[in-house]
């Protein structure tokens, strides 16, 4: 029976429900609970629905709404009635409604958890997945109050709502009567209904990006009346790229009777502008945005990139006026880079827009960048456009874009869009903070399957102005945790741009081995024992001798790449004095002829003080006017001048030159590691089954536990129940608070025995002196008894406890934790300080696949001890990688699990002990990898 504060509950509004979604076409949308006071919305919006629409919504002619169905419509108690709405600028774009049906299909109350499901979208908003978008949103929603199934009754003619059922990917049944379609579907998430759910959230988010990075027209807001200034520059840079679509300057201070500006259309308001506008470049004072975001809004704009600072890297007040922006355009389907961004730029030939800070357009090519601050922006634009000293050459930049306090794009909507960007071929992205771990390991994982992936990571404090989610891991394991996705992590700007030259221009390396082969011994030394550091297998260095010629070198590097038993070829020179010696285009034409002859392995350069051969290499198949048989100019022509594309021709590959010999080693181990996770990405491995594992009693035990409180440390009875449960046995561990005790469980547990003290200064300490092993008999029992209490005080300080004696073999540790940003993860290294104080420990997420568990094992450095080190019997790590299975399981299975410590797991040679084992539960953290599309909440 239900109290009056419980049907007050009911009615509660359920602000956790509302959210903002991004559409199938780029456009965004806010989903909400519809409510009494939204009755002259919910006809405003009905009035604007075709005929047609509103006959296969209510299967009869229905020209208008009366009173009681506006009432009925938007009255609603939030658990047996509900009704969501999705919203553009305030007003109703679709609706959709359930209502709990019992088995009769009359309206129900619970235990019932069937519902019966409708929609209605206006016509104008028709294919844009709005109806998906609610779907899931509305099946989130039922899921939370209960219902598992939903039905729907839909007329045979109304085949694009039947497709979105369809479409869904729920586990569903059809059937037709009185020439009606009913269909009725489970509710429970399967693989299918989150492939596609993904599948949607990727074009979506991939088109948004797209809007925002190849717009048909442009208007900069802010452009000064005299030179100089923010918009100003931004409007000369997006003049000079030699911008394709329209372009627009725009200033409420203009005269009425200014008409243009440096060339350019000049108007007071984006009101006043003739057509749409699809992309705003906002560089006005902070406080003029909202006003700018608002006509912005009213135009139709579909993004905008807000340069203005003053937002939330300048405090709570800046926050506040950061969430009122993104909250506005978000109102009117906009999405949003900034604010205090440095810009975007596209060097597509039919798009050639520079709308940022950066004074000359990049030269095109096929590696995408992101970057969060301009300051970084602005140093990795410069290195890949530079000639000389250090990495340089004609690769380019395919896009590039600079998100400032990412309030609303972030870099996971830029990977979206790069994952099926057939004109980017690497990504190079600097992330001072990742906002939302557990979704950007997922996305990166895909797209390092597809393309290289290089990344430089903040050091875990973000920035003022970003908003990132609070994570208990530490930076370390965040690290692994990316590198495990296929992430090639790097730790400098330089390296980052040394590493996404080398993969942007060569093909992948086929292994580890690597020829070396030049004209200075002693270069050719020092990579070796580069590569040597760097876990790569170099063959002796080839020495051309200091006479060698450009024809040496390429027989020498022909015979390198043709040779079977080489995956990658290092190249070093030196200046050569004499009349034989090659000059700097001669061979850099010998390498890149040698190379071409042989292709399918990368061959990187070491150069000492030879710029000249870092910008021939790189130009000898460049189609600029300068390439090959002719000098280049001193200094590249302008940007208006500057030819549209002097990228080498399609299939080419031009060789990266470094500048020292780390340097190249690094960028090679690095794609040797990455192409190495690609081979295995092919083949991931399974989630085994186990048919002793006891799910359903597991959840039964936890339930229970969960009733005495919020969350927990479970006891140790309940610990060894529960880990029982999937095959996880513990060592029984009996309590001795005295010598008798001791000795009475000692007798029962049969000796040799081990006596330990359980205080948490001792736990796990051995090396304290608080564990005594292979006692004996009762003597060496009750001498060791007596030892502890004299060394370290009273038995009820001590908590000693018996245990019977382990198979001698290696002390692991195996720990599962659910992290609030980055999911739930697994990590093993060795017991003992020396692990410990190293951060010998490694990572995976869960759920482990197979090839995981065994990775995971071989993945600290300490991994020989458990593989027959220095003669020792190698341990049992089948049992082992089954034990980390089993514990990835429990994990997955139970989302209450929050955190389960093994310490110490005996690993010996055949089978495995676990010694102690602590369990903690607590109600399961939202998953919002698992629900609805949203975007992050302002």
């Amino acid at each position: 029976m239900q109290t009056s504060a419980d049907r007050q509950d009911r009615h509660q509004y359920p602000a956790h429900w509302e959210a903002d979604v991004v559409l199938r076409d780029g456009g965004t949308a806010r989903v909400r609970p519809i409510t009494a006071d939204d009755a002259d919305r919910l006809v405003s919006f009905y009035e604007q629905v075709s005929d047609e629409s509103k006959y296969y919504r209510f299967f009869a002619p229905y020209p208008r709404l009366s009173a009681k169905d506006v009432h009925r419509f938007t009255h609603h108690d939030f658990v047996d009635r509900v009704g969501l709405a999705a919203t553009v600028g305030g007003e109703f774009i679709a609706t959709v409604r359930y209502d709990r049906i019992g088995a009769d299909g009359m309206p129900a109350s619970a235990p019932a958890d069937e519902a019966e499901v409708a929609f209605l979208v206006q016509d104008a908003h028709q294919g844009r997945g709005v109806a998906s978008a609610l779907l899931e949103h509305i099946a989130a929603v039922a899921r939370e109050r209960g219902i598992r199934r939903f039905a729907a009754e839909v007329l045979p003619a109304n085949t694009k709502m039947i497709k979105v059922f369809t479409d869904a990917g729920y586990t569903q049944k059809r059937s037709f009567e009185d020439g009606v379609v009913r269909l009725e579907f489970d509710l429970e998430p399967t693989d299918r209904s989150l492939a596609v759910q993904r599948a949607r959230e990727q074009r979506a988010e991939a088109h948004s990006v797209r809007r925002l990075l190849a717009p048909g027209s442009v208007a900069v807001v802010g452009v000064g009346r005299a030179p100089g200034g923010v918009g100003r520059s931004i409007l000369g840079n997006i003049r000079d790229a030699g911008y394709q679509g329209r372009l627009h300057a725009v200033n409420s201070a203009f005269p009425e009777d200014l008409k243009e500006v440096d060339g350019v259309p000049a108007h007071r308001s984006v009101r006043d502008i003739d057509g749409h506008v699809d992309l705003a470049v906002v560089a006005v004072p902070a406080e003029h945005v909202p006003a700018v975001v608002a006509e912005c809004g009213e135009h139709g704009v579909q993004g905008l990139v807000v340069l203005s600072a003053g937002y939330a890297e300048s405090g709570a007040e800046g926050r506040e006026r950061q969430r009122d922006l993104v909250r506005a355009a978000r109102a009117h389907g906009m999405r949003t880079i900034g604010p205090n961004a440095f810009g975007v730029i596209n060097t597509a030939a039919e798009v050639r827009l520079n709308a940022s800070l950066a004074p000359e357009m990049p030269r095109p090519g096929r590696i995408g960048l992101f970057a969060q601050s301009g300051a970084i922006g602005i140093a990795l634009l410069s290195r890949l456009h530079r000639r000389g000293g250090g990495v340089t050459g004609v690769t380019g930049v395919s896009t590039f874009v600079s998100a400032g306090n990412r309030a609303d794009v972030s870099g996971n909507d830029v990977l979206q869009y790069w994952y099926d960007d057939p004109e980017t071929d690497v990504v190079l992205m600097y992330l001072e903070s990742i906002g939302n771990p557990r979704k950007f390991t997922r996305l990166a994982r895909r797209t390092a399957a597809a393309k290289p992936l290089v990344v430089v990571q903040g050091t875990g404090t973000a920035p003022q102005g970003h908003t990132v989610r609070a994570t208990r891991l530490p930076y370390a394991t965040v690290s692994a945790l990316l590198r495990q996705a296929g992430v090639i992590r790097v730790d400098t700007i330089t390296e980052l741009v040394d590493a996404g030259l080398l993969l942007a221009r060569q093909p992948l390396p086929g292994g580890p081995r690597v020829a070396i082969l030049g004209n200075s011994e002693s270069l050719g030394v020092l990579t070796y024992d580069r590569c040597v550091a760097e876990g790569l297998r170099p063959a002796r260095p080839v020495d051309l001798t200091t006479g060698a010629t450009a024809a040496d070198f390429h027989r020498a590097l022909a015979a390198a790449l043709a040779d079977g038993t080489n995956d990658a070829v290092v190249v070093t020179a030196i200046p050569a004095i004499g009349e034989g010696s090659p000059g700097d285009a001669e061979l850099a034409q010998a390498l890149r002829s040698a190379a071409a002859s042989v292709p399918g392995k990368p061959v990187l350069v070491v150069h000492v003080e030879l710029g000249g051969l870092a910008q021939a290499l790189s130009a000898a198949a460049s189609t600029a006017p300068w390439a090959a048989d002719r000098a280049r100019p001193a200094e590249d022509p302008p940007p208006a001048v500057r030819p549209p594309d002097d990228s080498p021709p399609e299939g080419t590959h031009l060789i990266p030159a470094y500048p020292a010999a780390e340097r190249a080693v690094r960028a090679l181990s690095e794609a040797v590691r990455y192409a190495q996770w690609r081979r295995e990405a092919a083949d991931p491995g399974k989630v085994p089954e186990y048919d002793d594992i006891d799910e359903k009693g597991a959840a039964r035990l936890i339930r229970g536990l969960l009733e005495r409180g919020e969350g927990l440390t479970i006891s140790a009875a309940e610990t060894c129940e529960l880990l029982g449960k999937y095959g996880v046995p513990v060592r029984r561990a009996v309590p001795a608070p005295t010598p008798r005790a001791a000795a009475e469980a000692a007798r029962a547990l049969g000796y040799p025995v081990a006596l330990k003290a359980t205080a948490p200064h001792l736990r796990h300490r051995a090396d304290l002196g608080g564990v005594r092993l292979d006692l004996a008999d009762e003597e060496q029992l009750l001498r060791a008894y007596a030892e502890l209490t004299e060394l370290f005080g009273q038995p009820e300080e001590l908590r000693p406890v018996v245990q019977a004696m382990a198979p001698r073999g290696v002390d692991t540790v195996v720990r599962a934790v659910i992290d609030p940003a980055a999911g739930a993860v697994l990590s093993f290294s060795l017991a003992g300080a020396a692990s410990q104080l190293l951060g010998d420990m490694a990572h995976r997420l869960i759920p482990v696949t197979d090839r995981e568990a065994a990775s995971l094992v071989r993945s600290i450095r300490t991994a020989p001890l458990l593989f027959g080190w220095r003669g020792s019997t190698p341990v049992d790590t089948p049992a082992l990688e089954e034990l980390l299975l089993r514990v990835s399981r429990l994990v997955d299975d139970h989302p209450e699990v929050v955190a389960v410590t093994l310490e110490p797991v005996v690993v010996a040679p055949h089978g495995v002990s676990v010694l102690g084992a602590t369990v903690r539960i607590a109600p399961p953290p939202a998953r919002d990898d698992l629900g609805p599309r949203t975007m992050p909440a302002y």
